[in-house]
């Protein structure tokens, strides 16, 4: 190559240099803000438009590169109203629905699995687990310093725990109630923003098809199955959307 063509390549060269060190920092950039990242299990539910109050739920493991399903789909059912964007791992979407208090809606969206609880003392799962007593509350008062936390009475107070509507051992308050006999908590609105939405539950449900007020409700055998598998080292997360939002994100946030 002559001195002359040489520099007439030097500009194309450097512009696609740049072509891929920019790529690499597009995709380097992208898989540094999902908090997820590092999951190998999955949890995901999916519905069939924002005011569908039943849908499926599907278990997935990372299997290499790539997701796997585990077992056969299973029946749900979430908020008596459909979903609603919540607060959780992925960045804020905007538009309607938003989830708010009361709204009768569960979060959609990504979000860390908090601690397993129930009426046993203890429980056969590695996940951690939390022995609900008649003083356990979850504090769904808007405004409340205490908001969208469990906390047990006899340490904060009953003037603290006065208007809560979730008592977390269902069954001493609520005529024998099993929904919380097992479950696990969805993070959602982990800052506890006020009026965001609280006390939001993975359960079992009263009845097959019976609705929520914002929780995922599923059989018993279900909840069991979901527990024994859910392993804190392989850092599983719970998914939560309609099928066509499911669609619009699937490939951008690395879901099955």
């Amino acid at each position: 190559m002559t001195r002359s063509l040489r520099r007439a390549a030097a500009p194309a060269l450097l512009c696609l240099l740049a072509m891929v060190l920019a790529g690499c920092a597009g995709t380097s950039t992208r898989q540094a803000t999902r908090a997820w990242d590092g999951a190998q299990q999955m949890v995901v539910v999916t519905t069939a438009d924002w005011d569908a109050n039943t849908g499926t739920l599907q278990r997935y493991e990372r299997d290499g590169g790539h997701w796997r399903a585990l077992g056969d789909a299973a029946p749900i059912t979430i908020g008596r109203s459909g979903s609603a964007w919540g607060v959780g791992l992925n960045a804020p979407q905007a538009g309607e629905p938003q989830k708010r208090e009361g709204d009768g809606r569960a979060p959609a969206g990504v979000f860390a699995i908090g601690t397993a609880f129930g009426y046993a003392d203890n429980s056969a799962s590695a996940w951690p687990y939390q022995a609900m007593t008649a003083s356990d509350y979850c504090i769904d008062v808007d405004g409340s310093p205490l908001y969208n936390r469990i906390v047990d009475a006899a340490q904060v107070g009953a003037q603290a725990v006065a208007g809560s509507t979730e008592p977390m051992r269902r069954d001493l308050h609520a005529n024998g109630d099993q929904r919380y006999k097992l479950g696990f908590v969805i993070e959602h609105n982990p800052d506890n923003r006020n009026g965001a939405g609280s006390c939001i539950f993975a359960h079992l449900w009263k009845a097959p098809g019976e609705t929520t007020a914002g929780c995922t409700a599923m059989a018993e055998p279900v909840m069991q199955q979901l527990l024994a598998w859910l392993d804190p080292k392989r850092k599983p997360v719970f998914v939560l959307l309609p099928k066509a939002e499911y669609g619009r994100v699937r490939s951008d946030w690395d879901l099955p």
